[in-house]
């Protein structure tokens, strides 16, 4: 298993490979997913209604 770093739409993410699926760091994938002015605060809401999420 390695961590491989990837561009999406000029953005970089930090992903993963486990048992065969891609697995993608949220605070890298969010920014890259949607339009908005501060995704750190999206991510933080996101991490409250969620709380597994947030682990």
């Amino acid at each position: 298993m390695g961590t491989k770093l990837v561009v999406f739409k000029g953005k970089k993410l930090r992903r993963t490979l486990h048992n065969d699926e891609w697995w993608f760091v949220v605070e890298d994938a969010v920014p890259a997913l949607i339009d908005s002015k501060d995704p750190k605060q999206y991510v933080q809401r996101m991490k409250q209604r969620d709380p597994e999420l947030g682990k």
